[in-house]
């Protein structure tokens, strides 16, 4: 099959396009830049020139191929509410160019929007997370011909990882404590990149239209765990800080980290057979890698 992957050099999309060829399917990866093209073209993946902000070569890539992974983003949490509009239209650009051949659309989604696959989502909770209009514009194209399915992230662990782990290892160096909020039994499910890697792969061969699926692994650490690992590994005090203090103390991470992310992949696992066989993130974080890259 060929596959149409946005986000293709991202931290997920990378391991999926590897997944993707591994597995025998040819990839055409969108590319922002020529660094990205560079990449793109050394892991045996075409390239297709463009951005989640140009509807046109969004719309060439998806018509160009037999199937499309969603997964890019704009991570700016400086102006969220533009990537959340960025990736809403990018959906619909890509459903609607696939409507009516029973091609399969698989996108990204995130843990917030249920602990189950068959949560129905709450549109007002977690505001500043929310990604549901995007879920759910994806998933009623299966009413238009698409073999469309979302797979809901938990925190994505691996070798490369810049998100909100990373993060909280630069904030305990800054601040010299590694801190939690509250008494941390706040928990976050949590996936191996290579794990979630291979459900995006699943879905695109078999999942049914409609389908919502969990990339869940661990399916909840509380998070004083997590901080107890980094202040083992920096060497430097593991201690509480008031939730309502969780915004000084983090910055843009606060609500994140204050956060009760839980989440399930029993349904996922029984309707595509997907079996997590990578390690847990807190043994992934006692990596060295996780300490050493550069803030």
């Amino acid at each position: 099959m060929r596959v149409f992957v946005t986000g293709a050099t991202g931290f997920v999309g990378s391991a999926v396009v590897r997944e993707l060829l591994d597995s025998g399917h040819q990839v055409l990866g969108l590319a922002r830049s020529d660094a990205s093209a560079a990449g793109l073209a050394k892991a045996g993946a075409e390239v297709h020139r463009g951005s989640l902000e140009d509807l046109d070569a969004l719309r060439a890539g998806a018509s160009a191929s037999d199937g499309v992974i969603h997964t890019g983003f704009i991570h700016d949490f400086s102006n969220y509410a533009a990537s959340v509009a960025t990736d809403l239209s990018a959906v619909k650009a890509l459903a609607e160019t696939l409507a009516g051949s029973d091609r399969p659309f698989v996108i990204s989604s995130v843990m917030s929007h249920g602990p189950t696959e068959d949560d129905v989502p709450d549109p007002s909770a977690h505001p500043e997370l929310n990604r549901l209009p995007a879920e759910v514009t994806a998933l009623a194209s299966a009413a238009r011909g698409v073999r469309a399915s979302a797979i809901r992230l938990p925190q994505v662990h691996g070798e490369g990882d810049h998100a909100f782990v990373p993060a909280l290892i630069d904030i305990a160096r800054a601040k010299g404590v590694s801190a939690y909020p509250g008494d941390g039994t706040n928990r976050w499910a949590a996936v191996h990149r290579d794990d979630a890697a291979v459900l995006y792969r699943l879905a695109l061969e078999s999942a049914p239209a409609g389908s919502v699926l969990h990339a869940v692994d661990d399916e909840g650490i509380p998070v004083r765990e997590i901080a107890e690992v980094i202040g083992r590994r920096l060497d430097i005090p593991v201690t509480s800080v008031p939730v309502a203090e969780a915004g000084t103390h983090f910055g843009w991470l606060g609500h994140f980290v204050s956060s009760d992310l839980v989440g399930t992949s029993t349904l996922t696992r029984e309707r595509l057979g997907w079996t997590p066989t990578r390690i847990g993130l807190l043994a992934d974080l006692d990596h060295d890698y996780y300490f050493n890259q550069p803030s």
